[in-house]
């Protein structure tokens, strides 16, 4: 019988011909990844288990992005025992002020993740390497403990379910559209503990950071992982960032899907998920002219150079609105360095907006644009629970960059067709 793409990685790694959905296998890493918030927590299962050193300090990397540069004194300590365990150990990758930026955008711009890896993080959205036609999800704080003592994971062969992508995306619409026009179809748990796998000939109509965006949001449907096909443009991606050898898996004609959804792009047009489920989907032109206290652009779901491309097009020449926050925030130090070199930060600021260092900030409730009591915000972000970018009464509408940055302009929910 025929295996798809995530199978082929996972059978793979753990040694074996063929695997089947359900079947529980341990299997190797290339990577494990872990944040401030996250690896502490597995100091201590890491210890009791009477571990000294990690498998390989080249591969477990350490990304103090959520809290840093460090927000209070909780934040302060939890760096500090990073940097120390990091220091005991020999890690040899720890990404920290001036060289920290948001996980899942600078992994890839690193080379850390090149197809056919398999990838575990100690965070939720580690399955945004799924881009690159890798198998990545994330794990808990005790599984990643005892992933970096013995280099392997232990996992249930996840079922795959095939999401055909057909005709080319009109204006405005790119990946964060795609993505949340799938969760509302299917709902937050419409790909519960499933491969997401996506194919079809308007893959190739999606750039790599539509594709960045489309499998970190396969978390919220459910989704073990989001994987692509590796095509001509993973190949150039690799080839701008990768610094190893890597295989490509291919899904054999008789692979087994227990569910084939289609979605044409053409049909698509700008969405947004307002409170409180990333499943509640509305299309801009219903909804717009929503009262909104703050804007927020970046994250690992839209904080990458193409999507300030997208936000400064939207934003040139213009104002942000009276009474809006706008707040930007490139998910790397290259972003940054991009974003200045194309006058997009002069862009932004020019237009009465502030730019950040690069950092999850407010996506988690941290810091960097916190909500009051009664306040909403129009946000790139990946969650918009209760609560989740601060007072439990506050609200969070998930848009795209070009939906976000015309809502800082125009005032209130808006497309970018109503200020260009």
């Amino acid at each position: 019988m025929g295996m798809t793409i995530t199978e082929k990685i996972i059978a793979a790694h753990a040694d074996l011909d063929e695997v089947t959905p359900g079947q529980l296998v341990d299997a190797r890493i290339d990577l494990a990844l872990a944040n401030d918030i996250t690896f502490p927590l597995a100091i201590k299962p890491f210890r009791d288990a009477g571990g000294q050193r990690v498998f390989d300090p080249e591969k477990v990397v350490v990304v103090l992005d959520h809290f840093n540069p460090a927000k209070d004194i909780d934040s302060a300590q939890m760096h500090a025992e990073c940097r120390a365990f990091a220091r005991e150990t020999g890690l040899v990758h720890v990404f920290d002020v001036g060289t920290m930026g948001i996980e899942h955008v600078l992994l890839p711009e690193q080379g850390f993740v090149v197809p056919g890896d398999l990838v575990v993080g100690a965070d939720s959205h580690t399955c945004t390497y799924g881009a690159l036609a890798a198998f990545s999800t994330g794990v808990g704080s005790t599984d990643f403990a005892a992933a970096m003592l013995t280099g392997k994971c232990w996992f249930k062969v996840p079922e795959s379910m095939r999401i055909e992508l057909t005709g080319q995306p009109g204006p405005w619409v790119g990946g964060k559209d795609v993505i949340l026009s799938i969760i509302g179809e299917i709902g937050v748990d419409g790909a519960l503990y499933r491969a997401m796998e996506f194919c079809g000939e308007g893959v190739s109509r999606l750039g790599m950071a539509d594709r960045f965006t489309i499998t970190n949001m396969a978390i919220e449907a459910g989704a073990k992982n989001g994987i692509f096909p590796f095509d001509e443009q993973t190949e150039a991606y690799v080839k701008g960032h990768g610094q190893r050898p890597y295989v490509v898996h291919t899904p054999d004609p008789d692979a087994r899907y227990v569910e084939t959804l289609t979605l044409n792009l053409s049909s698509l047009e700008p969405v947004v998920a307002l409170p409180f489920l990333p499943s509640n989907v509305r299309p801009v032109s219903e909804v717009k002219g929503m009262k909104v206290d703050q804007v927020v652009i970046g994250s690992c779901t839209n904080g990458r150079i193409e999507d300030l491309r997208i936000a400064a097009k939207v934003l040139k020449g213009k104002k942000v609105a009276k009474g809006i926050r706008l707040i930007v925030i490139p998910a790397t130090p290259g972003v940054m360095l991009e974003a200045i070199a194309e006058g997009i930060v002069q862009e932004v600021i020019q237009a009465g907006g502030a730019v950040s260092t690069p950092t999850c900030g407010p996506c988690l409730g941290g810091y960097m644009g916190i909500l009051a009591r009664g306040e909403r915000a129009v946000s790139t972000t990946n969650r918009n629970f209760v609560g989740r970018m601060g007072h439990s009464e506050s609200e969070v509408v998930l848009a795209s960059p070009a939906v976000a940055a015309a809502t800082a302009v125009k005032g209130c929910l808006a497309h970018p067709e109503d200020v260009m």
